[in-house]
């Protein structure tokens, strides 16, 4: 027997939303966080429009001496994370610290700390590189992070499988609580990386989209006939996984149960998905099967969906391979509309909204989709929500590199 894994707190910080519950109120009110970029002069460069987080106050979280040697994402993780670990109740006395570890996705680091320290570097020699670069550069920072804030001694590492990061450190979580090593984990995914390099970079690949510069609240459209391209965000989305006699045992209100996982690899192409979408749904496959449920239990599925010429099709040709008939009679969303794709934190802020439409009935529409694709023909609920039951929700992530992943929360019945 598996042991059992449930959702007993979550915690985001995004572009459309400091906390789960303005970030909710934004998904149902079809309020998007994407605008103008402003954290750098983006008037040389073709995409010019991100998903920023706005208006976040640090302090709620930290204080200004922490906070100064971290990096953005790092920020992001930490305040996602201890609004997680309230939400779920956890304190001194209930819960084992040895026993409680950190497993978050990130794809790129702190990108703003590499460009700045290059500048003096280039500029002043290696005497300009200030002294805490490299621990605020590096990816595991996060976590790492994470721990100290926290005070937990449990396994604490980052998973960098690009965009599907985030989802792949939720699967692997999942495995450590069901092997006995660990009881609780923090889980999810952070990014942080609007920066020059980075939008100059995804631009020269011509990822992004460019088309919507001056209409930035129409520039992400998943499904949509007119996309060209994904919107760059950043921000942080975090659950708290735990055994499920663990969370009873202290009383934990419960969100969802935490069922399956997949996780596969095109072994094709470094940037472009398999066109025929065997990877993306042999990890569908997979993570049902993790699950012991079938295609039909499914209900709503929170889709990649990054509005790029190539990824839509693809991943709609994944899911009817993987669910069949029963991909028609499926609910489909992006909600990359309202928080711009958030690479390796992503699938941490896509988990939230699976289990937030698990235990409020709603699935979220997709947002700007206006002309569907004739490759994209599945119920993508355009530009508003559904109102039902949702038994099981399936939230896959793609990434470069031919990385696949996939979860499935169902709802918790003791």
């Amino acid at each position: 027997m598996k042991r059992r894994v449930v959702v007993t707190g979550i915690g985001t910080v995004n572009p459309a939303g400091n906390d789960v519950s303005a970030f909710w109120k934004s998904l149902k009110e079809g309020k998007t966080g994407i605008g103008p970029i402003t954290l750098f002069d983006a008037t040389d460069f073709p995409a010019k429009v991100a998903g920023e987080v706005k208006d976040f106050d640090f302090s709620l979280y930290l204080d200004r001496k922490e906070a100064r040697k971290m990096a953005r994402f790092t920020v992001f993780a930490v305040a996602a994370s201890k609004q997680a670990f309230d939400d779920a109740g956890l304190k001194e006395g209930n819960f084992n610290p040895h026993k409680t570890g950190v497993c978050l996705g990130n794809g790129i680091g702190g990108y703003e700390v590499v460009e700045e320290n290059m500048k003096q570097l280039f500029n002043r020699g290696p005497s300009g590189i200030a002294p805490m670069t490299i621990p605020k550069m590096i990816s595991n920072e996060g976590p790492a992070n994470v721990s100290i804030s926290l005070g937990l001694h449990g396994s604490t590492t980052v998973v960098a499988t690009a965009c599907a990061s985030a989802t792949d450190a939720i699967g692997m979580s999942l495995d450590m609580i069901r092997s006995g090593r660990a009881d609780c984990m923090v889980s999810g995914g952070v990014e942080a990386a609007i920066t020059p390099f980075s939008i100059g970079g995804f631009s020269k690949i011509q990822a992004l989209s460019t088309k919507y510069n001056d209409t930035p609240e129409k520039a992400c459209r998943p499904f949509d006939k007119d996309r060209d391209g994904f919107i760059m965000g950043e921000g942080a989305g975090i659950l708290i996984l735990e055994e499920l006699e663990h969370a009873k045992k202290r009383g934990a209100t419960i969100y969802a149960e935490l069922a399956g996982y997949g996780s596969t690899c095109d072994a094709g192409h470094l940037t472009a998905p398999d066109p025929d979408g065997i990877g993306a749904a042999a990890s569908m496959t997979l993570a049902l099967e993790d699950a012991g449920l079938k295609p039909e239990d499914v209900d709503y599925i929170n889709a990649h969906g990054t509005s790029t010429p190539t990824n839509d099709p693809i991943e709609t040709k994944a899911i009817k391979r993987a669910f069949g008939d029963h991909a028609y009679k499926l609910k489909v969303s992006s909600t990359k509309g309202v928080t711009a794709h958030m690479i390796g934190g992503a699938g941490g802020v896509e988990a939230i909204v699976s289990v937030l439409a698990i235990k409020n009935s709603y699935i979220p529409g997709t947002l700007n989709l206006e002309t569907p694709d004739e490759g994209c023909d599945l119920d993508y609920l355009p530009n508003s929500g559904h109102e039902g039951e949702v038994r099981a929700a399936l939230s896959d992530s793609l990434g470069f590199g031919g990385h696949n992943a996939s979860i499935i929360f169902t709802k918790y019945e003791d």
